[in-house]
């Protein structure tokens, strides 16, 4: 049975994030490192050009219960806020035709 594509997109998200997860200990979280470095790779359009001390202001948003890494949630309200940015752009785009 071929899987929908909401469902593909799903476990690409679960196989990104347990490709950085995991290399500094934990393979439930991203460490700081394991988050630039995520975010240098697969993020690079959203880092490029801006000021180096971005990613370390986006961690500490992220990480809602300050413990210095983050979690599959954390990770996932990145990803969500950047999908709605996206949308919210498309739409934009879309009315002003």
């Amino acid at each position: 049975l071929s899987k929908l594509k909401t469902e593909r997109c799903i476990e690409s998200l679960l196989a990104v994030f347990q490709r950085y997860a995991g290399r500094d200990g934990d393979d439930c979280k991203l460490s700081k490192r394991e988050f630039v470095a995520f975010m240098n790779t697969e993020l690079a359009a959203f880092t490029k050009n801006q000021d180096p001390g971005v990613v370390d202001r986006m961690m500490k948003k992220l990480d809602l219960n300050s413990d210095g890494q983050l979690d599959f949630q954390e990770f996932l309200n990145l990803i969500g806020g950047i999908a709605v940015a996206c949308h919210n752009s498309l739409v934009l785009n879309t009315q002003s035709r």
